[in-house]
């Protein structure tokens, strides 16, 4: 049998507390289990049973906090990791993590797919950008390269030229050198390649120069 010998509140969360037993750190929790367990400085426990009731009741917390972010945006796995660093423990984040997977609620490879295609139908953006998206999501390198190759490049030009037609009507009364650089400047910011840039410039600007 062990013997809880303090129970200190963390400085990083007013939330959360360290459970020492026979003083040595036991496990860090949410304050309102040791009220709900009636856990006391002094208690004498089955130290394996109480570790596991605690861990359940975080993992329960853990995930609902999960799926609660979840509900309002698809998230990577990493982002997710990211928003529940500071409230759990490493292990109560992979059983959580585990979870998600398993039930599908975070799959790397279906969001980036999700992504590539809202930037290409609706954005259209252009694969440096679509790149730099993936990226700021937290999908890793392999998946946002497999996500990449599915990138129709005729679609990727008929992209870049319905902007620069759009943005051609805008500035097509001023200087030629003005507009061949405002041009290329927003399609360079919506992600496209110099390639694309300069073939879709002389289709649209032939008849200027």
């Amino acid at each position: 049998m062990a013997v809880i010998t303090k129970i200190e509140a963390q400085k990083k969360s007013e939330d959360r507390v360290n459970v020492y037993v026979d003083e040595q750190f036991f496990m860090a929790i949410y304050k309102e289990l040791v009220f709900t367990f009636n856990l006391k400085k002094g208690d004498i426990i089955e130290e394996e049973h109480l570790k596991n009731i605690l861990k359940d009741e975080m993992f329960l917390k853990g995930k609902n906090k999960a799926l609660n972010i979840l509900s309002r945006a698809s998230q990577s796995e990493k982002k997710i990791r990211e928003k529940l660093r500071d409230d759990f423990e490493e292990d109560t984040i992979d059983d959580v993590i585990d979870f998600l997977t398993k039930y599908n609620f975070i799959n790397d490879n279906e969001l980036a797919s999700k992504i590539v295609n809202t930037n290409m139908s609706l954005n259209k953006c252009g694969k440096n950008k679509i790149k730099q998206n993936l990226y700021n999501k937290g999908i890793d390198r392999a998946t946002i390269d497999e996500a990449m190759e599915d990138i129709d490049q005729d679609i990727e030009f008929e992209n870049a030229l319905y902007l620069a037609e759009k943005r051609y009507e805008r500035v097509k009364n001023e200087d030629p050198k003005k507009a061949y650089a405002k041009i290329s400047n927003h399609l360079a910011y919506k992600g496209f390649s110099y390639d694309i840039i300069k073939r879709v410039l002389k289709k649209i600007l032939k008849s200027e120069y």
